[in-house]
């Protein structure tokens, strides 16, 4: 299906999850710690969320403005509405939080961004569902909002990992691979989680990002900690939508097969919570089939979170690639500096040497004799 434009589009992230899964506490955790991001967080009662009174600037009665430039608004009605009258503010927006109710199928809410006029203005980016480790059982699983929940989550967040045994979580996670068995599955305390696997800003927004990301000293796997080291330049949101967002590998292959070229990639990282970041370049293009092989194929279940810039040997136009859980777009515009290929992928106990063995295979070996 196709998406707005992934750098035009303001990015959209929808919150699943049973009642008491702990998605108040993760929208607190992502409104209270953002640094320089503008985003909007949108629930069914914002009163619940227990927002820091010391970030409070102003309340309305349906919004509350944060002074790191959040905001918290109630859906209270039409989510189509809700989403309009945030983005009739005069400050653009970087990021969208939608929260469902704890008795909602995602999909529906996904529909409101993917058929409807927000399509233009916003770019669905991915639905997280949380898991409660506690009290999650096979009769969740057996209700139809509880198995669409999990069906649809492109993250699973396994949370209140500290209330339960390691046999616990591993019984859970087995419970969720029978229903989706290429289920990203993240375990958190408290919602705790690096925003940068939840949010999609501060990775290849921009050009400038881009050269700060060939910088092997940066950690880009905490890059919404620390925006010295990632700029949040929007001022190029204009490019034009050929691509699409796709859900377990819908076949989108034309070009040739090839396997060969040079490893200029570089910077694998690790912040204190154990995610690992890679990031790969290449001067040469891929070979579109061998890198759609790559997605649909080869990507482990323990990378949550990709976003690149990418050169095909079939096309003369520049790739902008968003990756979450297995949900991933890509959207086309023109180059407008050097052609190349670069990368960041981030996840958990990452096989690094396998991962850059196979996006060294998408390398094609004519490169430059296309469109190059």
């Amino acid at each position: 299906m196709s998406t707005a434009p992934a750098s035009s589009g303001v990015p959209v992230t929808i919150l699943s999850g049973f009642l008491g899964a702990g998605k108040t506490t993760l929208l607190n955790h992502i409104l209270t710690n953002q640094q320089g991001v503008k985003t909007a967080v949108l629930v069914n009662e914002f009163g619940e969320i227990g927002i820091d009174n010391d970030l409070v600037v102003t309340t309305g009665d349906d919004m509350v403005e944060l002074s790191n430039g959040c905001i918290c608004c109630s859906i209270n009605g039409e989510l189509m509405e809700a989403v309009e009258r945030i983005m009739e503010r005069p400050e653009p927006l970087d990021y969208i939080v939608v929260e469902t109710t704890g008795l909602a199928d995602p999909l529906p809410v996904a529909m409101t961004f993917l058929g409807s006029e927000l399509r233009d203005q916003t770019r669905l980016d991915s639905i997280i569902t949380l898991i409660d480790a506690e009290n999650f059982d096979d009769s969740v699983l057996e209700t139809e909002v509880g198995r669409a929940q999990v069906i649809y989550g492109d993250i699973l967040l396994l949370n209140k990992c500290d209330l339960v045994s390691e046999e616990r979580l591993e019984t859970v996670e087995q419970q969720l691979r029978a229903v989706k068995n290429d289920a990203r599955i993240l375990r958190s305390v408290n919602g705790d989680v690096p925003l940068a696997l939840l949010l999609s800003v501060g990775l290849f927004e921009s050009d400038k990002v881009i050269s700060a990301a060939e910088d092997p000293s940066l950690d880009h796997s905490d890059c919404d900690h620390d925006h010295g080291h990632c700029s949040h330049d929007h001022d190029h949101a204009h490019d034009h939508n050929h691509g699409h967002d796709n859900n377990h590998g819908h076949d989108h292959s034309h070009g040739h097969d090839h396997s060969h070229g040079h490893d200029h990639s570089h910077g694998d990282h690790q912040d204190i919570e154990g995610f690992t970041s890679l990031s790969f370049k290449s001067d040469g293009p891929f070979a579109l089939r061998k890198f759609q092989n790559f997605l649909d194929n080869q990507m482990p279940q323990e990378v949550f979170r990709a976003k690149g810039i990418l050169w095909f040997n079939e096309s003369e136009r520049r790739h902008v690639f968003h990756l979450a859980g297995k949900r991933f777009s890509i959207d086309d515009t023109d180059w407008t500096g050097d052609r190349k290929n670069q990368l960041v992928l981030i996840g958990r106990n990452m096989d690094h040497s396998t991962l850059r063995r196979q996006l060294q295979a998408c390398v094609a070996p004519d490169a430059g004799k296309g469109f190059g």
